[in-house]
């Protein structure tokens, strides 16, 4: 029987790459977006095994409507996508408020309210996959991205918390943590710093200038990864987070080795918290 997807921010970038690759795999899917007039094409492809959906992910209700349509549609739901997403570069006292909440709302409660939606589908056919389309931001911190990172750390946190609660009826969730691949994200990220603020420089020059050099050079390949998540609805086994991308490995495990040796050196004045505790020895550096 075919697998029934529900995929959000599917028109364009990396959701279209694994709308595409679920497709051709056999799926039914259910693909969502703002503007569904750029399913035209696969929809003359691919006929009655795409259904399309109008959603703003922010908006809750849409997102029990969604899945409402997919159930109508197919008649249960095997797999979410969560792939809407953007971030915008810029320093923290820069960004206006507007501008970080938005983020966060659509980062990370287009998440929450797509997975509120689907856990009771999932919970009453005994089992589904939802997977997380996070970043390898959400296990360090890049100057310019406190909105975006802060989302995505939280969707990391979120998600293995809620993997645990649902994991008794059969659902799965799992954290992508992609690197950077080849989309138009990175792009229209940078386009929103276009001048850099000179008290900046000095914490953010290096990483614009990174990022102005990595763009349309990444390593990761929306293909590829598109492939992996569609072999991995039929892994036998699920990791609560999975890095996707060389680039992601390097720089969450040099994130990880340095976060180590922090807590190892201040070790001392965490243990000093305790009953009875003796003073500490302050670390020198």
């Amino acid at each position: 029987m075919s697998k029934v997807w529900v995929i959000s921010g599917a028109s364009r970038g990396l959701g279209r790459v694994i709308l595409e690759a679920a497709l051709e795999a056999g799926a039914n899917v259910l693909a969502t977006a703002r503007d569904i007039t750029r399913f035209s094409d696969l929809q003359a492809r691919y006929g009655k095994r795409l259904a399309t959906f109008e959603l703003d992910v922010t908006n809750e209700l849409q997102a029990k409507e969604a899945v409402a349509e997919a159930l109508h549609r197919f008649d249960r739901l095997d797999v979410l996508v969560n792939n809407a997403g953007y971030g915008h570069i810029q320093p923290f006292e820069h960004m206006p408020v507007d501008d970080f909440r938005a983020q966060i709302e659509t980062n990370l409660f287009g998440v929450i309210n797509l997975t509120r939606a689907a856990i009771p589908v999932m919970r009453a056919q005994a089992g589904g996959d939802i997977f997380q389309v996070s970043s390898a931001g959400g296990r360090i911190s890049s100057p310019g991205l406190s909105a975006y990172q802060a989302a995505k750390w939280a969707v990391g946190g979120f998600s293995d918390v809620v993997g645990k609660e649902v994991a008794p009826f059969g659902i799965r969730i799992c954290t992508l943590e992609p690197g950077g691949m080849r989309t138009e994200w990175g792009h229209e990220a940078r386009a929103t710093l276009q001048q850099l603020p000179q008290d900046y420089q000095a914490s953010m020059g290096d990483f614009k200038a990174l990022i102005d050099a990595y763009v349309g050079h990444e390593v990761g390949d929306p293909e590829r990864v598109a492939r992996l998540i569609v072999a991995l609805t039929s892994s036998a086994t699920l990791p609560a987070r999975l890095l996707l991308g060389s680039d992601a490995w390097q720089v969450v495990e040099a994130e990880e080795h340095t976060r180590r040796e922090t807590m190892q050196r201040w070790k001392a004045v965490t243990l000093a918290a305790d009953f009875g505790a003796e003073s500490p020895q302050w670390p020198t550096e």
